[in-house]
């Protein structure tokens, strides 16, 4: 995300907090801008609302997309500075004698922290591919903002030895990817497995690169397994389906079945900022009125819909588990408009998207990275290969 559209989002942010940014400086509602969307990097690592990769990935430049209306097509150019940062990631791991397994993790960490896109904020004073910190050592703003240095301290920390990057780090090569990864970043505990589900990403995007993850280290052992052999698909410790999505026995429909209108009350607990009728009204005004401020943000887009600053969890498809058993209806092509409706990307996130009615949803990602359009809600199964799981009122317990 651009630093621009990051700042058009902050203040785009009302609901329930309407009234705080009124009370705060404007630097404030950025900052919880940046708690709400993830861009907490640097010892706070946060996940995006969706961070999977490879089949669905909201917001991905997949191969195979071509011409214009695909979701992964746009101008590309969020991919191509993609690819651009993880060239310049693996140069300086290559460079230093470390092996492919390295640079996954390197990229990896850059997806999580700041989706890989080299930008000038963060959480406090955390910066760059890494969001590595000034104030802790990393080097001065201007270095962290080298893409080339912020790799080599990555990678081989400070020559004091504190910071330490990944090599000063004993037995990494047989830690889990995302393990090696939070142990240079050291975030929170409860959201160091967070980089776990950047992995089929980080593979995509290097296979892109033309980059080798099957090279062995220049010095050292040669790298035992911990998942970075460079075979296709997760490894190490990487959340797998039965973590991310409900095994409710359903048989999913079939892809391109078109979806109709149901008619169903919400539950009494159903209580939002907006009614159902202006959540609909808003999510399609964003369609011509919004810039490329939600790339990935699927779930921060269904909570702001219905008017909340932000849904209190930090994976879409999370949100469907966490429903209580009555409102999920599991495989149901027939949502009541206003509903939530849930896909299984086929890595950690999945997707979710308001169901507008007469078989259209309001979605990021869909067609152009970030932006927001009004699409048939097959588009998902078509496009991405998603697995449509059901629809559920749209319940935000620890929103805020």
């Amino acid at each position: 995300m651009e630093g621009r559209d990051a700042l058009r989002a902050a203040a785009d942010v009302a609901g329930t907090g309407a009234k705080l940014k009124l009370a705060i400086p404007a630097a404030a509602v950025f900052l919880i801008f940046l708690m709400i969307t993830g861009l907490l990097g640097g010892g706070n690592a946060k996940a995006y609302g969706d961070s999977c990769g490879d089949r669905g990935q909201p917001g991905a430049d997949l191969p195979g997309s071509s011409g214009p209306g695909t979701g992964q097509n746009a101008d590309g150019s969020l991919r191509k500075k993609q690819i651009e940062n993880a060239k310049a990631i693996d140069k300086v791991a290559e460079h230093g004698g470390m092996s492919g397994q390295a640079t996954l993790v390197g990229l990896m960490t850059a997806l999580q922290e700041s989706q890989l896109l080299n930008i000038d904020y963060g959480d406090r004073d955390s910066l760059g591919l890494f969001q590595q910190r000034p104030s802790q050592g990393w080097g001065t703003r201007e270095q962290i903002l080298n893409p080339e240095y912020a790799s080599k301290m990555f990678f081989f920390g400070a020559d004091s030895g504190s910071p330490r990057g990944l090599a000063d780090i004993r037995g990494w090569e047989s830690m889990p990817l995302w393990k090696a990864a939070a142990t240079v970043q050291r975030p929170a505990k409860e959201y160091e497995k967070l980089y776990a589900g950047q992995e089929g990403a980080a593979r995509e995007i290097a296979a892109q690169a033309g980059l080798n993850l099957l090279r062995q280290a220049q010095t050292g052992p040669v790298q035992p397994g911990g998942g970075g052999t460079g075979a296709p698909g997760p490894s190490g410790e990487p959340a797998g389906p039965e973590e991310c999505y409900p095994d409710d026995g359903g048989t999913p429909g079939k892809p391109g079945e078109p979806f109709h209108d149901g008619a169903a009350n919400w539950p009494a607990n159903v209580k939002n900022p907006r009614s159902t009728a202006d959540a609909i009204t808003w999510a399609k005004t964003q369609a011509p009125n919004t810039g490329q401020q939600w790339y990935r943000l699927c779930l921060a887009f269904v909570a702001r819909t219905y008017g909340w600053s932000y849904s209190g969890v930090n994976y879409a498809i999370d949100h469907y588990k966490e429903m209580p058993p009555s409102m999920k209806h599991d495989k149901d092509r027939n949502p009541p408009p206003g509903a939530l409706m849930y896909w299984d990307t086929g890595q950690r996130a999945g997707h979710v998207a308001v169901y507008l009615g007469n078989g259209e949803i309001a979605s990021n990602d869909i067609r152009r990275p970030g932006y927001i359009d009004v699409v048939p809600a097959t588009d998902i199964e078509k496009k991405w290969g998603a697995t449509y799981l059901g629809w559920a009122p749209p319940y935000f317990p620890k929103g805020g």
